[in-house]
């Protein structure tokens, strides 16, 4: 069976840079009763999610926390079921994509045109594979497709030896998610009000924001400017998650509706191999296994602030002796760091009862875009063959 031990890690911090992490943690773990470790068996692994880099406000708090902890256990029960990461990760976006108040899948932000286009991606750490997909419309949980096509890539090659495909978009992303048996949405049923009321309100800027141009109205531009100062930080991003599984894999996944009033057809970050997401197994070459996903505006240097999210994990095999050859221990190193005014985080282990959440905010004064908050900790997975009495 598996036992867990939990260490917060030094929380945010203007304008500096993230703490190093130790290179090994204490090795105690908590006391546990006959009764506990029967109840719990082998449960095993563990998973980080986030619901998006931006402001979270505080009417909304309970919500954000709410769907970030059923994330997390969506994941945990397919761990517990036997499941890989990769499979655990996808359940675990599924969930933050059919929230209402997550800019991914259902509810996500309006383009130009009106209409929702997803983005989303997924990477193995054990084999490397990837698979994404980009601008995609009626598809209720693009993550799904992202799986598919990943998973479709294992088999090999097609028949007259093609290469299947790991990054599709549009309407082909459409089409092959539907042949292989993922259900469509109509786009229309994706929206929510608030989304909608969102769009309407982006499109009235829009006309302002054209009027100054031509000159219209120098008090116009003035509202305008003062209307995106209050409301830019409102905006949330991309979701995530990452994940560790018995075998000690990990698997990364994210999942974006884009920027509002977004140019049809434009592929966000979160579609990007290396850029929404990553996972890697340790290696000859490489101790931890190592799993990311990334949230938040381009880091451009054309851009005034750099407004950004991120999730990390990092495990190896424990180093230190185990009183028995049969024990092994994964050590679980986990942080998230964000230069936007607040990210909703959530995590659980295996043989956690519920999911801990947490909304992140900037210290006070601190000013979003150039200022960073980081937190995190640690837990240790004691794997220990159950006995049959």
């Amino acid at each position: 069976m598996w036992r867990v031990m939990e260490t917060p890690l030094n929380c945010a911090e203007e304008q500096q840079p993230p703490p190093a992490l130790p290179a090994s943690w204490s090795t105690v773990t908590p006391q546990e009763s006959p009764a506990d470790r029967n109840d719990k068996g082998n449960a095993v692994g563990f998973v980080l999610v986030h619901a998006g880099a931006g402001y979270h406000s505080e009417s909304k708090a309970k919500e954000y926390k709410h769907v970030c902890k059923r994330a997390c256990q969506r994941a945990v029960d397919r761990l517990k079921a036997g499941a890989l990461a990769v499979d655990a990760v996808t359940a675990a976006l599924v969930e933050l994509e059919d929230s209402p108040f997550t800019n991914a899948g259902m509810g996500s932000n309006l383009n130009l045109s009106g209409e929702i286009e997803c983005d989303a991606s997924i990477m193995d750490g054990k084999s490397l594979r990837y698979g994404a997909v980009g601008a995609v419309s009626g598809i209720n949980n693009p993550v799904l497709v992202a799986n598919r096509l990943l998973s479709e890539a294992q088999k090999g090659k097609l028949s007259a030896g093609r290469i299947p495909p790991c990054f599709l978009v549009g309407r082909g992303a459409h089409d092959w998610a539907v042949n292989h048996g993922i259900p469509p949405c109509p786009s229309e049923k994706m929206a929510t009000k608030f989304s909608l009321s969102a769009y309407k309100r982006n499109k009235h800027k829009m006309e302002l924001a054209e009027k100054v141009d031509t000159g219209f109205n120098h008090h116009s531009k003035k509202r305008r400017q003062a209307s995106e100062t209050e409301n830019g930080s409102g905006l949330l991003d991309t979701v995530g998650a990452i994940v560790v599984d018995r075998e000690g894999n990990v698997a990364a996944a994210v999942s974006s509706g884009g920027l509002a009033m977004k140019h049809p057809g434009r592929v966000g970050q979160a579609a990007h191999h290396g850029c929404g997401c990553w996972a890697e197994n340790t290696s000859t070459l490489n101790p931890y296994s190592t799993a990311v996903s990334t949230s938040g505006s381009p880091f451009l240097a054309s851009e005034d602030c750099v407004l950004g999210g991120v999730i990390v994990l990092r495990c190896c095999r424990c180093s230190d002796a185990q009183p028995s050859p049969d024990i092994q221990a994964i050590l679980v190193e986990f942080l998230w760091s964000h230069t936007t005014e607040s990210m909703c985080v959530g995590y659980m282990s295996a043989q956690d009862g519920k999911a801990k959440t947490h909304i992140s905010r900037l210290p006070p004064g601190a000013v979003a875009g150039q200022s960073l908050a980081i937190e995190g900790g640690v837990c240790r997975l004691v794997n220990t063959p159950t006995t049959v009495d």
